[in-house]
């Protein structure tokens, strides 16, 4: 019912930066929260950010003063900016939305992910 698609990942050096992108389509009514997650292999997969569809927004610590998370609503598009970027962000980054869908109901939805590589 509810498709997301990242992109926007790649390689890139230490200190550079990477804009993910997260689209959003399908039986969409409205949606309230968005959020960022990554995974890095062996580990558990960890908030990176999140904003709901109104209110402040949230980070990971290891994301603040470098990471921005933003949306646009009318596009059903998240994003995230990634400045500053170190070897430990390297991971596949997941696109998550908490949906009202149009046929009523409420679903938690996940992107494929992309994949963020740092080299140092």
């Amino acid at each position: 019912q509810v498709q997301l698609v990242e992109s926007g990942g790649g390689l890139v050096q230490a200190g550079g930066s990477l804009r993910l992108s997260c689209a959003a389509s399908g039986s969409i009514f409205s949606i309230s929260a968005m959020g960022w997650y990554r995974q890095a292999p062996g580990k558990q997969r960890e908030l990176v950010a999140r904003i709901p569809s109104g209110g402040s927004t949230m980070y990971a610590d290891s994301a603040k003063g470098r990471f921005t998370i933003s949306r646009d609503i009318a596009k059903n598009t998240l994003y995230l900016q990634m400045n500053s970027l170190k070897p430990e962000d390297a991971a596949l980054y997941y696109c998550n939305a908490v949906v009202v869908v149009a046929t009523g109901g409420i679903t938690w939805s996940w992107g494929p992910g992309t994949q963020v590589a740092v080299s140092s």
